[in-house]
Formats: structure tokens, sequence, C-alpha cells
């Protein structure tokens, strides 16, 4: 994204085609999986704080759609369930014609949450 979004309507109004379809459906993932959770931009991207701490976020990318849960150990901890997709140390890679299932976002959050 060339400007800098306030908001993850503005986010995701920059985005086009099936990277705004499978971006839409994983923030209604997270909405419903943390309701309670505010929406926020955070470096830049669409994220989510809980309790005062950053669990999800979300980015579109030059190759797809990229899963951030903010930490450094969540993905490590899920390296069996994650071993389809492309991962660094804190972000998840997906192509958009295959969205992330919503049990994956829901373990990817709980296990988030119930970090320190």
């Amino acid at each position: 994204m060339a400007t800098k979004a306030t908001g993850i309507d503005a986010y995701l109004a920059a985005v086009r085609g099936e990277k705004r379809v499978a971006l839409d459906k994983l923030r209604k993932a997270i909405r419903a999986i943390v309701p309670k959770a505010e929406e926020c931009i955070s470096y830049g991207i669409p994220a989510f704080r809980f309790n005062g701490k950053v669990v999800a976020g979300f980015a579109a990318t030059a190759k797809g759609c990229s899963y951030f849960p903010f930490s450094g150990s969540t993905l490590g901890s899920l390296a069996a369930e994650l071993e389809d997709y492309d991962r660094t140390k804190s972000s998840l890679h997906f192509d958009p014609a295959k969205p992330l299932p919503q049990t994956l976002v829901r373990k990817l959050i709980k296990a988030r949450m119930a970090e320190g």
C-alpha cells in the first residue's frame, strides 16, 4: 500500500480482487473468534487488540496474503499444523484462493492469547 491506512476499512478499500475477498473472510473469522477485540492498525497493517495485547493481524502482499500473530513464538508452537504454509518466525503466508480455515485461525488466536 502506498498510503498509510487509518483503519481496517481504509486498508481494505485499497485491496482488490481475491486478496480482498480472502482478507474480508479472515477479518470476519477473527471478529467471530474474538468479538470483543478492538480493530486497529499496528505496524501499518490491520490488527486486533484484546485486553491491551495485539493478538492477530493480516496484510495483502505482492505474492498473496499474510497472517500475523504479533508474536515470535505462536507459529512455532503450531508448526505441525502449519507445514503446508510458507512462514517466517512471525508471519504465515497463504494463497488468497485458499483462505485460512476458521478452525486454524481459532487455534492461532487461542495460542497467541495463551502467551503471557
